[in-house]
């Protein structure tokens, strides 16, 4: 199983956020193996990264997969050294071909069509964060669960037969 994750670089972390996200991969993983696809940009990354460690402690068989938009010997020296020990694996999808400009873009696409669930945290209609909330609920075919949370705009979408199926866990 692969979850994926997307969100505002913009976000205030708070231990309701964090007891919320720890319990869906408690609820849809449990002890089954799990990769983790991780951005590694903003707040909301680095709040999901500390998250998915602290997950791990209990879960070994949770993997941490730093999903890197840039294969240049510039990025991987100034971003991509100290990652080695945050993340389990670094991975670089095949968007080579894509311009560089895009890079980001495109490989925040290739997690949606990877995950087999995306968590986003979106709170307004701009930035790459609402490209790629937008992108996975294209593929989105219905709604599953919807509840009221003190963490609000985390969505959770689940793929299904080559679908992304919608769930609100937090809204």
């Amino acid at each position: 199983m692969i979850i994926t994750f997307c969100g505002h670089a913009q976000f205030r972390a708070t231990e309701q956020c964090e007891r919320e996200l720890l319990t869906f991969p408690e609820t849809h993983v449990g002890d089954s193996p799990a990769q983790m696809y991780l951005g590694g940009y903003g707040e909301f990354d680095s709040f999901v990264l500390r998250c998915c460690r602290k997950y791990r402690e209990t879960h070994p068989q949770i993997k941490l997969v730093l999903v890197s938009p840039y294969l240049s010997d510039s990025y991987q020296r100034n971003h991509l050294c100290d990652s080695e020990s945050r993340y389990d694996e670094i991975l670089y999808p095949a968007i080579e071909d894509k311009p560089l400009r895009f890079a980001i873009v495109y490989r925040n696409q290739y997690m949606v069509q990877q995950a087999d669930w995306v968590v986003t945290y979106v709170t307004h209609s701009w930035g790459g964060a609402y490209r790629t909330y937008r992108y996975a609920l294209q593929k989105a075919n219905r709604f599953l669960h919807s509840q009221r949370a003190s963490c609000p705009s985390l969505s959770g979408f689940q793929k299904t037969d080559r679908a992304h199926r919608l769930c609100r866990f937090f809204s």
